[in-house]
């Protein structure tokens, strides 16, 4: 549903403007416009009062409020009351960009999707399993204390060094997944648990940048799929997805690559480089150029602690060989998983939809089954945790019929397909904009010689 439709086209809004929103409302947004009004109306019994009341109370169209869209002024609509949030936005804990780009819309969620919402809480579907979590962790240490007692038993032939990767790749990807939870606030109820624990994890355990992967990864939840705002699909020197850029890139006559064969680069660059070189390099980039030192210092403890368990047997070279091994191996694994839920899907300009229909046209499901389960942790469930980012994983198959249900009673498809479908649709969809772009380059070209014969 359209933000136009929901509003009938009213075409006005009666609005409380609060020019800044201060520490005293943190989160929540409460506007004090009706507080200020009311003491207005009793200090003032004379005439004055009626003018004092409409500087308080004021009244903005729609068009009005979407030219408030820029980073240096921002306004967002709540329940129907109008907020400058632009003295925010740099505090807002998933980055600026998050409110930018939600700057000139509405940002309730409509009331069918409020009450689905409440009736999950009280289904206790928020509530913390600290065993689950705490099993999970146990799993990644486990695995990698293994790996080096199997060195320390065994030696480094190639045939051990083969088996401990696959050991620490296993672990490496169960870390990216629980620090994905830690980055949701999903596990502890204070924040700052989860950013300490996700620290631990995603520097230590992996040695990347935390802060890096929050940034990019809040904007795809807010507009996953939208085009200049979700900067997971806007890789245009490499890759163009969906129908529309691949069509504007040939149009533009832009050619960094030969799309047409994007799909081979998928298999030859994306999945073995994009852990070991990209997501490196973009790690690195954050820390230094925003001086993040203290991150720093938590990545640097990740390479310690390899040389000191592994450089033994493999010295610094093999050591950093090992890293990059597992790091290739794990790439394949995060790409499949990460990608095969969006890439398939819909992606499109902005439209201005609901909350619903933004995650509903632009994610799919992945079959439920104990091994999809463990591969995905959860995140084949891609609908549900869209919808719900900071829910415990494990309760997601339950809250799935009550979404489908959901979905289907408002028009919305709910995709769920099995998993080697999946990652083959991944590679379909790639395929198909390199096609798109290919037609659009050549016929531009053939046009323009035509016209000028």
């Amino acid at each position: 549903m359209k933000f136009e439709e929901k509003h009938e086209g009213s075409g006005s809004l009666v609005g409380k403007r609060q020019p800044y929103l201060g520490e005293k409302h943190q989160g929540n947004l409460k506007p004090e416009a009706n507080e200020k009004a009311e003491a207005s109306m009793k200090q003032e019994a004379n005439g004055d009062c009626c003018e004092k009341l409409r500087q308080i109370l004021n009244r903005y169209s729609w068009q009005e409020i979407q030219k408030h869209n820029q980073k240096a002024e921002q306004w967002i609509v709540i329940s129907r009351k109008v907020y400058d949030v632009t003295g925010w936005a740099n505090r807002h804990p998933g980055g600026h960009r998050i409110l930018n780009y939600c700057a000139g819309e509405y940002a309730t969620l409509v009331e069918y999707f409020q009450e689905l919402w409440r009736k999950l809480e009280a289904m206790n579907m928020f509530n913390v399993n600290l065993g689950f979590f705490s099993l999970h962790l146990a799993q990644i240490l486990i695995l990698e204390a293994t790996a080096w007692l199997i060195l320390w038993h065994f030696g480094n032939g190639w045939p051990i060094t083969i088996f401990i990767s696959f050991l620490l790749t296993i672990s490496e990807a169960q870390s990216c997944f629980l620090q994905h939870d830690m980055g949701h606030v999903s596990i502890f109820k204070k924040s700052k648990w989860n950013r300490l624990m996700q620290k631990f994890v995603m520097c230590h355990l992996k040695g990347i940048s935390r802060n890096w992967w929050n940034h990019g990864h809040f904007q795809r939840h807010v507009k996953p799929n939208i085009c200049s705002k979700d900067q997971d699909i806007n890789l245009g020197s490499i890759i163009l997805f969906g129908d529309i850029q691949p069509v504007e890139y040939g149009k533009k006559k832009i050619k960094y690559i030969n799309y047409e064969k994007q799909h081979l680069l998928f298999y030859t660059v994306a999945l073995p480089f994009f852990m070991s070189i990209y997501v490196n390099v973009q790690s690195i980039q954050q820390w230094y150029f925003r001086r993040y030192w203290g991150e720093f210092a938590w990545i640097s403890s990740f390479y310690i602690r390899y040389f000191i368990i592994f450089g033994h047997f493999y010295g610094i070279f093999g050591t950093l060989g090992l890293i990059y091994l597992v790091k290739s191996l794990e790439s394949r694994w995060i790409v499949y998983v990460t990608q095969m839920s969006h890439v398939p899907m819909k992606m499109s300009r902005e439209e201005n939809r609901d909350w619903l229909s933004t995650q509903v046209l632009a994610t799919c499901n992945v079959e439920q089954s104990f091994f999809n389960d463990w591969f995905t942790r959860h995140l084949n469930f891609q609908i549900e945790h869209h919808l719900f980012p900071t829910m415990l994983r494990h309760n997601y198959h339950k809250v799935a019929p009550l979404v489908r249900s959901l979905c289907a009673k408002h028009g919305l498809q709910y995709v769920n397909k099995p998993l080697l479908k999946a990652f083959g649709d991944i590679v379909r969809a790639m395929k198909k904009s390199g096609a798109l772009w290919k037609d659009a380059y050549y016929k531009t070209g053939k046009h323009d010689a035509e016209s000028q014969t």
